[in-house]
């Protein structure tokens, strides 16, 4: 997953410095929360999973 990321260079709200920080397209978040093994994630991913078909 992490090969898959991109470091943009973000403005910081705290101190208005630019800073690199990894970021990703939609794509990318899903399939990382989907690879989380916790039960704790069950209803994010559920939530994940209707939203996506919602906006298909």
């Amino acid at each position: 997953m992490v090969t898959e990321c991109n470091q943009l260079r973000m403005r910081s709200p705290k101190d208005g410095k630019y800073y690199r920080t990894d970021a990703a397209n939609t794509e990318q978040v899903l399939r990382l929360v989907q690879s989380i093994p916790s039960p704790k994630a069950e209803p994010s991913k559920l939530w994940l999973a209707e939203e996506g078909d919602a906006h298909r």
